[in-house]
Parts: C-alpha cells; structure tokens; sequence
C-alpha cells in the first residue's frame, strides 16, 4: 500500500498539465511521481531524491542561461 500526498499541478505550453504528488510506501521508499497529461495521453514519471536532485541543477544552469523576460 501507498500514501499519496499531492502537492501540486501547474498548466503547461500547447495545453498540457503537470500534476505532483509526494508517494511513500509502507517500507519508507519515497519518491515523487509526475504526471504529464496531454488530452487522453498521459505520461507518469516516479523519480527518486538524487534524480530530482539532478534534475534541479539542469533546471538551474538553463534558468541562469534563459533569463525569464517581465511582461
């Protein structure tokens, strides 16, 4: 069994939303699943700590190198 706590969605480009939810199973093993939804499709990503980890920095350096323009 698995406790699910959702923690978010956000609306996306070209009608996509992301959804966000923190999943711990009975044994302690977390992770957070991300689920991309595109009209019927749908694509879920469980990413352990280090991965989003990863991810962060990569998210960071192309932030630092893509400055966000004010409308």
């Amino acid at each position: 069994m698995e406790e699910i706590k959702e923690l978010g969605e956000m609306e996306l480009p070209y009608g996509k939303l992301m959804t966000f939810k923190d999943v711990t199973f009975d044994n302690g093993f977390k992770f957070m699943r991300i689920r991309i939804k595109e009209g019927k499709r749908f694509t879920d990503m469980d990413l352990d700590t280090e991965t989003v980890k990863q991810l962060q920095v990569k998210f960071e350096q192309w932030l630092a190198e893509n400055k966000p323009v004010d409308n």
